[in-house]
């Protein structure tokens, strides 16, 4: 019996476990997959345990960092970004990966972005790391990113620089000089306030919305975009498609190969989550 789990704190909410569990009963694998409440100070002794018990791990918040620094080797993705937020333990030492710039390109897609010529990112936070590279991969040229403290998006203007993105930042509360772009990925935290002018602004002219939350939903932004009638997808959509690269990773150890019958797999993995 193989098993994996996911890890963060808090966990209570996470519903990675019915995705994982939907996508191995597609695939006739009869594996476990539960969740564990760990926070980055009991991090390192859980881990021993689980390298001995556990075929793989999904973490979230606030374990990415530790995850990053605690593997053998790391795919590309996670070393651009300095967090993972999967570890494969099949191997001598933890091998990790980042799947959240994959999740951010499909939920893109999947919202009808294929190719955004110029995108905006609502937020500097560590998730906003992997908006800027999924937004580079997917063909992004132009890039502003909007944050409540503008120095703190410094790193992430030296980020989308060297990803040959051109980038600018603008405070939050500012009303004016908001151009169009095609897309926008928010990447607040759950429960943040904006002014609903700044709200309204950001979703006329924002493009097709991808929410990095989840719960609760509709969150302020998304309220916007879709009073407007424009396309707002919800973290959900990022989870699914994230948690299906995590499943190729967890199975065959590479995340660049697509699965035999994936559509398959993804579709079941979707009516899991309408189902909960």
């Amino acid at each position: 019996m193989q098993r994996l789990e996911v890890w963060g704190d808090p966990i209570a909410h996470s519903r990675s476990p019915q995705l994982h569990l939907a996508a191995y009963r597609a695939l006739g694998l009869d594996w476990e997959y539960g969740r564990r409440q760990v926070n980055e100070v009991s991090f390192d002794r859980e881990l021993v345990t689980a390298r001995r018990e556990l075929r793989g791990l999904s973490l979230t918040m606030p374990l990415k960092e530790s995850a990053w620094r605690t593997a053998g080797s790391r795919d590309a993705r996670a070393m651009r970004t300095g967090v993972a937020n999967t570890l494969l333990l099949t191997g001598d030492e933890p091998a990790a990966f980042n799947t959240d710039i994959g999740g951010f390109i499909g939920a893109l897609r999947e919202n009808g972005v294929e190719a955004p010529e110029r995108a905006r990112i609502i937020g500097a936070g560590a998730t906003a790391v992997s908006a800027v590279i999924a937004l580079a991969e997917a063909g992004a040229r132009e890039l502003e990113i909007v944050a409540r403290r503008p120095q703190k998006a410094a790193p992430l203007v030296d980020l989308a620089a060297d990803m040959g993105l051109s980038v600018s930042v603008r405070p939050l509360d500012a009303h004016a000089g908001l151009g169009d772009v095609d897309a926008t990925i928010a990447t607040l935290p759950g429960g943040t306030h904006i002014d609903d002018t700044i709200a309204g602004l950001l979703a006329q002219h924002g493009g097709a919305l991808v929410d990095a939350v989840y719960a609760p939903w509709p969150t302020q932004l998304g309220e916007a975009w879709m009073t407007l009638g424009l396309p707002a997808a919800s973290g959900v959509q990022m989870l699914l498609h994230q948690a299906l690269l995590q499943v190729r990773i967890f199975v065959t150890g590479q995340v660049a190969e697509p699965l035999e019958s994936e559509s398959v797999i993804l579709d079941a993995m979707r009516s899991a989550l309408m189902g909960d």
